[in-house]
């Protein structure tokens, strides 16, 4: 019984790597279509539309998709009320300059089986000027229906740009009166 015993721990934990290294990959594999999604819309404007939201779903986790949603309907209150007045947020919403990325390389992911964090190594490069180059994290969430984005951990330094994180971006401009 006691050989039995230490046999299935000694199999239980050679199998934790195994797992781990799955969850990585599928973690990237979520980071990489979440990214893949955004460079379609370079440059990216402010909150997505119905449409964009739809193109991001498969990649983004419920409770992201639902700020996303309660954000674009602030954005549509706020330009009824407000029709001389620009959106609440312009430029880049899903990166920390303003301008968006152009290139995306995702680094390492690590998590604990059900949230786990990617690098997201991401370049803006315009013809003929230095390439500015930051990394920002993408928060994911393992959901019944696998590892979704939750959330983008803003890393870029340079004093104008997004700070802090897409969600509480979003929860501002949600709470905008």
């Amino acid at each position: 019984m006691r050989i039995l015993f230490v046999a299935a721990v000694i199999a239980t934990c050679l199998s934790v790597p195994a797992f781990a290294a799955d969850d990585s990959a599928a973690m990237r594999a979520t980071a990489n279509g979440f990214y893949g999604v955004y460079q379609t819309f370079h440059p990216s404007d402010g909150v997505p539309d119905g449409q964009g939201r739809a193109r991001y779903q498969p990649f983004v986790s419920p409770a992201l998709d639902a700020l996303l949603t309660q954000a674009g309907d602030a954005e549509e209150r706020y330009a009824k009320a407000n029709k001389d007045s620009p959106p609440l947020i312009e430029g880049d919403l899903f990166s920390s300059l303003f301008e968006g990325a152009t290139g995306v390389i995702i680094g390492a992911c690590s998590g604990d089986g059900h949230s786990g964090r990617c690098a997201a190594n991401l370049t803006h490069a315009e013809p003929g000027a230095k390439p500015t180059s930051w990394t920002d994290a993408v928060e994911l969430v393992n959901t019944q229906g696998g590892w979704r984005v939750n959330d983008v951990v803003y890393g870029g330094a340079w004093d104008f740009g997004n700070k802090g994180k897409l969600s509480d971006t979003l929860k501002q401009v949600i709470g905008f009166q």
